[in-house]
This record gives C-alpha cells, sequence and structure tokens, in this order.
C-alpha cells in the first residue's frame, strides 16, 4: 500500500500554480498571499518590504544545488544507511561514506576521521566532555577562553560542576588570547585546550596554527570549534595541529541539523561517547545517520572548496562598496 502510493505521488502531474508554491525561488521572489501588500509587521515592528539579510555568521540559506543533491533521498533512495542486506541500504551507506570524504577534503584530513553529529554544539559536547571524561583518572584540568561560543563554555562550567578545573584565558582588546599566558598555563594533569578559530560574533580570527604547535609541543590534545572558519578561511588539520574539530552545516549554504566531529586518528585520540545506542558512526554517535542531511553537507563541502576563493573575492568587493557606500552618506564614519 505505502508504495503504491508513493508511486501515484512521483507520478502525480501538478499544475505550475501548485508547483510555484513550494518552489525556493518563487518562496523568496513572491510575496505569501497572506503578506501585507503596504510591508511586513512582526514582533510589533512594520517593515516596508523585505529587509536585507545580513546575519551569515548565524545561518545561511540552502545553495540549491545541494538541494538538489538530497531530494533524492528523500523520494527514492530512502534506505538506511545501516541496513547492509539491500539495495536501498547500500545506495544510502555510499552517499553517506561520499559525504564523509567530500568534509574530510575541506578540511585534509582522512574520511576514516569525520564522525557525524546533528551540528557544532554536539561536536564541542563529545570534544569536551568525552576527552575529559576518558582521560578522568589522570587529567583534571582543562583551557579555554572567555569568548567561545556558550555550548563550549557551558560544557565547561558542567565539567566544573562534576569536579574538573577550568581556565578561562582573557582575550585582549582585539580579541585574540596571549600565546604565553597559555603556555604559563599548561599543567601536567590538563587534558585539553579548547580555543575557536573564527569567533561568531566579533570575527577575530585566532592563531590557531601556532596554538596548534605549542599543544603539540605539550602532547595536550587541542580542539577548536571550526563551525565559523569552514568554507570562509582555508582549514587543514595538519598544519593546524588540531585533534578535534567542530564543524556545522548550515553555516555554508548546507541544511540544518547536521555537522561533523573530525577525530585525530594518529595520533590517536579518545572520546566517552555521550549518547548510547546502536554504536553507528564507530560508536562515538549513536542514532540513524540522516542521509538526506550528511548528503547535503557534503555536496557544501564540495561547493565550498570549488568556490571558496570565488566567494572570497566577491564578499570583498561587496564589503568595499558597503563601506564606501556609508563613507558617503553619513558623516563622522571612520
Amino acid at each position: 500500500m505505502a508504495s503504491k502510493l508513493l508511486r501515484q505521488t512521483l507520478t502525480k502531474t501538478y499544475t505550475t500554480a501548485v508547483i510555484r508554491r513550494f518552489s525556493t525561488m518563487a518562496a523568496v521572489a513572491s510575496p505569501s498571499e497572506y503578506e501585507d501588500p503596504t510591508g511586513i509587521t512582526m514582533k510589533g515592528v512594520k517593515i516596508s518590504g523585505r529587509p536585507l539579510y545580513l546575519d551569515m555568521q548565524a545561518t545561511t540559506p540552502v545553495d540549491p544545488r545541494v538541494l538538489d543533491s538530497m531530494l533524492p533521498f528523500y523520494l527514492s533512495r530512502y534506505g538506511n544507511p545501516h541496513s547492509r542486506t539491500h539495495l536501498y541500504g547500500w545506495e544510502s551507506e555510499t552517499a553517506v561514506e561520499t559525504a564523509r570524504a567530500q568534509v574530510a577534503a575541506l578540511i585534509g584530513a582522512s574520511p576514516k576521521e569525520i564522525v557525524f553529529t546533528s551540528g557544532a554544539t554536539e561536536s564541542n559536547n563529545i570534544s569536551i566532555k568525552g576527552v575529559m571524561h576518558f582521560y578522568k583518572d589522570k587529567k583534571r584540568h582543562i583551557i579555554t577562553t572567555q569568548t567561545e561560543h556558550k555550548c563550549v563554555l557551558d560544557s565547561c562550567r558542567h565539567l566544573q560542576q562534576e569536579g574538573f578545573e577550568v581556565t578561562y584565558l582573557p582575550v585582549g582588546s582585539d580579541g585574540l588570547i596571549d600565546l604565553d599566558r597559555l603556555v604559563k598555563e599548561i599543567r601536567p594533569d590538563t587534558g585539553l585546550v579548547s580555543v575557536m578559530a573564527v569567533n561568531n560574533e566579533i570575527g577575530v580570527v585566532q592563531p590557531v596554527e601556532e596554538i596548534g604547535k605549542i599543544c603539540k609541543e605539550f602532547n595536550v590534545p587541542f580542539h577548536t570549534d571550526a563551525a565559523q572558519a569552514l568554507g570562509k578561511i582555508k582549514v587543514d588539520v595538519e598544519k593546524w595541529n588540531v585533534s578535534l574539530m567542530s564543524l556545522s552545516g548550515h553555516k555554508i549554504y548546507g541544511p540544518k541539523g547536521v555537522g561533523a566531529l573530525y577525530l585525530r586518528r594518529r595520533p590517536r585520540i579518545r572520546v566517552e561517547p555521550q549518547m548510547n545506542g546502536g554504536g553507528q558512526e564507530r560508536g562515538i554517535r549513536s542514532g540513524t545517520v540522516p542521509t538526506p542531511l550528511v548528503v547535503g553537507m557534503g555536496a557544501a563541502c564540495e561547493l565550498a572548496m570549488k568556490e571558496m576563493e570565488y566567494d572570497e573575492n566577491r564578499i570583498k568587493g561587496l564589503q568595499e562598496r558597503l563601506l564606501n557606500g556609508i563613507r558617503e552618506k553619513i558623516d563622522g564614519v571612520v
């Protein structure tokens, strides 16, 4: 019955008007039938026309090419990637492994070092709590910064409640940490250093490569939240000497609800799983891998790898155009 209904749904023809309602382009270009023609009113504020979106660090729209790669795994290739006894499962598993390789290629890693998660928040939790819980008998100290994402700071506070010690490094007026201060704070029982690559609020790029060298010298695992760096600057896990790295799909024109964790294999870094279940993703992140979302993230990473240089030059041009326009129209802008 379900198969018959699906065939009817897939083969049914729709009028152009019906299709337009579900079109991404139509949603952007055409106002909703419920939309006020004189403007938009939300939360007590009325805006004349739809405003320009300038919050790309919070999230990005899904690239139409990414969406195209995802749709077959919602409609026809919907097998569980962990069902390895039939074609549908094999198709899905192959797609997941292809996406794993695409993510790995963007950061210079091996596909075997990529673990799919629900997003950067989960990746950060696995990295911080997972490492410290695994090495808790010998390592009771963690170093991070005062300007980390809330999920990192809250994970560290959670560890403090469990008896771990946390050092929160301050940042200077330029938003950067003091590398000499980092060296001084490292102790024999330091189990992890966690410093984000690019700040999500002020855009500061930390000296990740230098931090990685320090951690390698002291044999301390180094974790970085690279959600805001991925697809915007060149990321190289070997050059950065990172042990763990958190990534997000929806920051790079991919879908929401999917992320990845880079987990170094040589030298091997161990984490305690934060979720119990079927043992998927090498037992680190149990739960059925959402094939469409993973495929979307993989496609977004591949596009970012191909188009990063072009995008950077284009954004620089737009930035100059915006700044020059503001300076021309508003007095006193530096």
